[in-house]
């Protein structure tokens, strides 16, 4: 989401690091940059004002100026006001009460039904018992698609049905939630396509009755700045505690969040990062400036890969590799670990200074398409071929072949990188040589043929460079 903004703010860095001495001047200028790529990411006209009047107050100082790197400066400068900007800390729900009741509010569309089922499986997450209750009884179907998504993740939910009142669905879902013992209620009210009377009236009734100890408007990130002024009315009538944006990976130019924590004065508490129930964070102001101005998450790819795999698994298949003892079954259940994680290109944008790394491989392709393949190789595999490698001959490779719709060429590449993988590693543990590693792209044993973009002539660069090489040698040759 905030790819272009990101862009211009490291173009305009690059230009003051390039001034070896800074001057109001220069500084003015860069201030002007600094403006222009946030008008253009939809942020609010009076935060950009002053947050440019702040940075370039403090840029003048002589902690800047007298600097011998005055461009890291100015860049750390524009770090701390932005996590400023964004609310400074993180804040998580606040959960008071026997069951603490959260109530989530917010026009139609934005994403409300889908928020209070990822909100509950990141309760459960956290060994916090939540309770669904579909409280719009206005948007047809609305109810159903709140226990379809309860039952899918085994969570429970309140009866409720289209000819009951709002309130009194609320209520009595309280007391069922407190008679089950449940720790969280979350309340999925009824949203409109606008502000109107009727529906704050009954929103206001809710809280009058049910008194939630947090009161969550979800935003649609895409909407921009209208998000940022819905929010507002809301919170004039409500007295909202918190923001959840939603949509957050879509291509939105991110005003919102930069302008709402400003204009509302309420922090934004989680963000949506995909369709899955799965894909919500807590807002780390922090951290989204790192992934703003180029620094990368470590932290959240850390957390991300905890989720992924527990200290035990990883220290069993740590021994197995020691042992070069892993087959294709371990390498499949981590390459679908893999796939949680998300896609390539989004880890490597969490790693410090592996951002514009897709930028810098040209032409070679990330092997997401690649690790598709070789799951389908893989999983038409027999537990026992997954298990003992060596028991492939000609029939079993054809047959594998057809079933994951790949050529037997495929397939042998596979088994023979996935040989070549083991045997370097018996290497590596022996202390011996190291034998020539296989091709791995993207750090992925067992690609066949490497994924075609990322093997040896698989670009123009590298074939010009392995030409270019065997002339050298023939000319030693004649020599």
């Amino acid at each position: 989401m905030f790819e272009s903004l990101s862009d211009r703010l490291n173009s305009v860095f690059k230009k003051i690091k390039g001034h070896g001495r800074l001057d109001e001047k220069n500084i003015q200028d860069g201030m002007r940059e600094v403006r222009l790529a946030l008008l253009e990411a939809d942020v609010n006209f009076k935060v950009v004002k002053e947050f440019t009047d702040k940075v370039g107050a403090r840029c003048l100082g002589q902690d800047v100026l007298g600097s011998l790197t005055p461009g890291q400066q100015v860049i750390k400068i524009v770090h701390d006001e932005m996590i400023d900007l964004l609310g400074g800390e993180t804040q998580d729900l606040a959960l008071k009460g026997k069951p603490a009741v959260v109530m989530l509010v917010g026009l139609q569309g934005s994403g409300k039904t889908t928020t209070a089922a990822k909100l509950a499986l990141y309760l459960r997450r956290r060994k916090i018992s939540p309770y669904l209750v579909p409280a719009d009884v206005y948007r047809p179907a609305a109810i159903d698609q709140l226990h379809t998504l309860a039952k899918q993740l085994d969570i429970p939910a309140y009866p409720s049905t289209s000819d009951a009142n709002p309130v009194d669905i609320c209520e009595r879902a309280i007391e069922a939630a407190r008679e089950q013992s449940r720790s969280v209620v979350l309340l999925d009210t009824a949203g409109r396509l606008h502000i109107d009377e009727t529906l704050m009236a009954e929103l206001g009734a809710i809280k009058e009755k049910c008194k939630p100890g947090e009161i969550l408007f979800v935003a649609d990130a895409m909407t921009g700045q209208d998000a940022v002024t819905v929010a507002k009315s809301f919170d004039d009538q409500l007295d909202v505690t918190g923001v959840v944006l939603t949509k957050m990976e879509g291509d939105a130019r991110g005003g919102a969040a930069l302008s709402i924590r400003s204009v509302t004065g309420k922090p934004i508490k989680f963000v949506g990062v995909g369709e899955k129930l799965s894909d919500i964070e807590v807002f780390h102001p922090d951290r989204v400036v790192s992934r703003i101005l180029g620094m990368g998450d470590i932290l959240t790819l850390i957390e991300k890969a905890k989720t992924t795999m527990d200290a035990d698994e990883a220290e069993k298949l740590g021994k197995k590799f020691q042992r070069a003892e892993f087959d294709f079954e371990d390498f499949r259940t981590q390459m679908r670990r893999m796939k949680k994680l998300g896609s390539l290109e989004g880890v490597l944008k969490l790693i410090p200074g592996m951002g514009k790394i897709t930028e810098k491989l040209g032409e070679i392709k990330m092997p997401d398409k690649e690790m598709a393949r070789v799951e389908a190789i893989i999983s038409s595999m027999t537990m026992r071929e997954r298990r003992d490698p060596t028991l492939f001959n000609a029939g079993r490779r054809q047959r594998v072949a057809k079933g994951s719709g790949t050529s037997i060429q495929e397939v042998n590449q596979l088994v023979k990188n996935f040989d070549q993988m083991k045997k370097m590693m018996k290497k590596m543990m022996a202390g011996g040589k190291m034998p020539k590693a296989p091709a791995l792209p993207g750090g992925m044993p067992g690609m066949p043929g490497a994924g075609r973009d990322m093997k040896p002539g698989g670009t123009a660069a590298v074939r010009s460079a392995t030409k270019k090489k065997k002339l050298r040698k023939k000319k030693k040759r004649r020599r």
